[in-house]
This record gives structure tokens, sequence and C-alpha cells, in this order.
């Protein structure tokens, strides 16, 4: 099984700011990823270096078997799916759902002149009866619900049939049904054995899908703990995270956390 992104002594500075300290993580074809920690953490930092976007201070970064500083970062990204909210409030909002997919194909925001394939236009389109979503494919971007904008993030960063798939706070600001929802179509997305290596990010346990593999818990720029979710996310890691006693269950597949009295 190949690595798909190989972390070794990464650090990210800022000034005098330590986004990152010394950070060593491996991940490979066929892994689940998500991402724990309070805000401050560096979690969204660590997804700008898995985007190619943001280069070590020190360190060595390898994606998709090339080392980011050797190789053009132009020709890795197309390879790397990403969702983040800074990237969905640059999405043109009178745009068709559909253009906002199929646009990726050539890595770009907004459909201007360049020219679409058949193919392309059907592989959008199946992204978004994947996604549940493509009832809306002429619908405008800027009219869509915050979940159907999540769905149409996650269509767009499969666009490209990428290798390694980014994912930050999916689940964010969506109401109660709009997570689960979305979380059950995530959990389909993680079980298929032949979608990508993927990475999430959350603050909360109650929005790990069903089919994460592993956990990465982050404080204060460092790793508190890493390696197979049920090994990691435990109460004692988590607590150290979060930097209060929690308290670690789960239920078929999904997980959730609660603080416990420090008097026991």
């Amino acid at each position: 099984m190949a690595a798909v992104a190989e972390l070794a002594g990464v650090t990210i500075t800022r000034g005098t700011s330590v986004l990152l300290d010394s950070i060593d993580l491996t991940i490979f074809e066929g892994e689940r990823w998500v991402v724990l920690g309070p805000n401050g953490a560096g979690k969204t930092t660590l997804l700008q270096v898995l985007a190619a976007h943001m280069y070590p201070s020190d360190g060595v970064v390898g994606l998709l078997g090339d080392v980011v500083g050797t190789v053009d970062v132009f020709e890795l990204r197309p390879r790397i799916g990403l969702t983040s909210a800074a990237l969905a409030d640059r999405l043109p909002r009178g745009e068709r759902v559909l253009d906002v997919v199929v646009s990726a194909a050539h890595a770009v925001l907004g459909r201007g002149n360049e020219e679409y394939e058949q193919m392309d236009l059907e592989q959008a389109r199946n992204l978004l009866s994947d996604l549940r979503i493509d009832h809306l494919a002429d619908r405008t971007f800027g009219t869509l619900s915050e979940g159907e904008r999540k769905r149409t993030q996650i269509a767009r960063a499969l666009m490209t049939d990428p290798e390694l798939l980014l994912l930050d706070e999916p689940a964010g600001g969506l109401d109660l049904a709009g997570r689960e929802s979305l979380l059950l179509t995530l959990s389909e997305l993680f079980v298929d054995p032949d979608a990508p290596a993927t990475v999430l990010v959350t603050h909360h346990v109650e929005e790990i899908p069903e089919g994460v593999t592993h956990c990465l818990l982050l404080a204060d720029a460092t790793v508190v703990a890493e390696g197979p979710i049920r090994e990691t996310l435990t109460d004692e890691n988590l607590s150290r995270t979060f930097d209060m006693p929690l308290h670690v269950t789960e239920l078929d597949g999904r997980w959730s956390a609660r603080s416990v009295s420090r008097h026991g």
C-alpha cells in the first residue's frame, strides 16, 4: 500500500507564532483520517499543508510520490480534492451548481469560455447524483441551503478523481438533520474501496462519519496522539487534547463525548 502523504518534522511559523510544531504523519491509500482538536490547534494549517497550499518552514512534505518544493504544485493540486469555508466563499454565487462542479476539471472558480467534453459534464452530473443533489444542477450556488452547498463542494472536490480528499469541517454550520444526512453520505463514500484517501477536520467527535479508520489529535500545534481510531480516540487522549476530563463512547461506528466530573 503506497503512502499518499508523508510529513516529517513539519513546522510552520509565522513571525513569532508556531502554527505547527514538528509534525510527523503518514497517510496510506485506503485510509480515512479524522483530525480533531480545539480552536487554534493547527488543524486547518495542517490541511493547507496537505493541499500543497502552504509550505513548511522546516521539515519535509511528501505528497502523492513527490516532495513539495521540488515539483510544480500546479500539477500536484488537481490530484488533491479540497473543501473549505475559504474556498466556498470564493465560489461565484450566481454560478449554476453543475458549473460549480464541472469547472473543477479546469481548476477554475467560475465557468468562463473554457470547453468541457461531454464526459466531464456526465461526470459532474453523476457526482451530483451520488451526493443526492442532481435536482439542483440548474440552481445557482447562492440560492442553496448550507447543507446543499456542502454537498456541492464535495462533488466539486471529487470532480478530478483525486488521490487525496481533504474536508475542512464539512458538517460545520449544519442543523441536526443536515448534519446527519451529510454524515450518512460521507459514510457511504468512506466505505467505498475506490474512494480516495481522505482527511476530515472537525472540532466535534459527533461529526465523525462511519468508516473513519484513523485519528489524529492536535493541541497547541503538536500531535497529542495518532493512529487507528479505536486505539487513539480514548478518554485519556481526548482529555489531554481539550484540556478537560472527557468520556468517549462509540456506538455502531458513531462517536460521542461528554465531560466528566473531576471529583468522580
